[in-house]
């Protein structure tokens, strides 16, 4: 199947490490900017306490008016927002505002998890098989994020064993599908293979999708890998936006646009349109009085052939 689907973590995994305030208004035309281009399923914003978190502080409204765009029939019927949902209090935003999906996060490495959710491996699990019971009772659809899957920057590697072992409590929960992150963007070739070997002898391709950071320049080549390997689903972020507040060192997630653009060349459907996309990074840039990562998008997606080898 030449065909994959893109889950935009921009407005959510983007925005959250900038300093720079966005209004709801300029949050919501980027989603307007990105559904028109063909995105189907953005994570629109994360339910935290805003004090952990302020540039997520107004992830309720923004979902609030992107949802009633979809009523009004503004934005496409098809789009799917979601939101990132950190405990029960956070559900209960979510329930209220009244998305169709919600996302969880857990992490591989005791440290990481600490530092990010305040909460051990084993409490955050049990924090989200209550908050699964509640969406299972409601109908909203569970997706589950696992990160530092190939590094932490407190621990170092991670046992593979970790990794197996959480993605059963989240298959046993009842998620539909697992993102894999490389969290600090350390992860080569050699290090996707291996992991998804060790995934896929348990469970099959479309239960995971791939979720790479571009801090060593690896992020397009492990995509590749992981499709030559089956997996169809992977998260980019507008621009190259993102890091992690609580990852030293860790920069951008991998560019919609650069993505887009290799699957494009590879005859490979994302049902994305690279020159409505790059309105969204221009837009974005404009906000920010800077250029973003995005390699296609400092080209201004115009690269000229060179014609083939003869």
């Amino acid at each position: 199947m030449n065909k994959v689907t893109l889950v935009e973590v921009g407005l959510r995994d983007g925005l959250q490490n900038e300093s720079t305030p966005i209004s709801i208004e300029n949050r919501l035309k980027i989603a307007s900017m990105l559904q028109a281009s063909g995105l189907k399923k953005i994570e629109i914003g994360s339910f935290v306490n805003p004090k952990w978190v302020p540039s997520m502080a107004q992830s309720e409204q923004l979902t609030k008016a992107a949802l009633h765009k979809i009523s009004s029939k503004e934005f496409f019927e098809d789009i799917e927002f979601s939101v990132l949902v950190p405990n029960e209090k956070g559900f209960e935003k979510a329930l209220e505002v009244g998305v169709s999906e919600i996302a969880l996060f857990a992490s591989c490495s005791e440290s990481f998890s600490l530092k990010n959710i305040n909460s051990t491996i084993s409490e955050s699990f049990k924090k989200y098989n209550k908050i699964a019971k509640l969406a299972h009772e409601h109908k909203i659809k569970i997706r589950g994020y696992l990160s530092v899957c190939f590094g932490c920057p407190f621990e170092g590697d991670i046992n593979q064993n970790i990794i197996l072992e959480n993605v059963q409590k989240f298959k046993d929960m009842g998620v539909y599908e697992v993102s894999i992150g490389d969290t600090i963007g350390v992860a080569s070739v050699g290090d996707v293979e291996k992991l998804f070997n060790s995934l896929l002898d348990k469970n099959p391709a479309s239960f995971f999708a791939g979720h790479f950071h571009n801090t060593r320049g690896q992020a397009l080549v492990n995509i590749l890998k992981s499709y030559q390997l089956g997996l169809r689903v992977f998260d980019t972020s507008i621009g190259g936006l993102g890091g992690c507040p609580y990852a030293p060192g860790a920069t951008g997630n991998v560019a919609t646009e650069d993505v887009v653009y290799m699957f494009d060349n590879m005859g490979i459907e994302s049902g994305v349109q690279l020159d409505l996309l790059l309105n969204a990074n221009h837009f974005i840039s404009q906000l920010f009085q800077r250029k973003l990562p995005a390699a296609v998008g400092l080209s201004n997606g115009k690269l000229q052939p060179l014609g083939k080898v003869k």
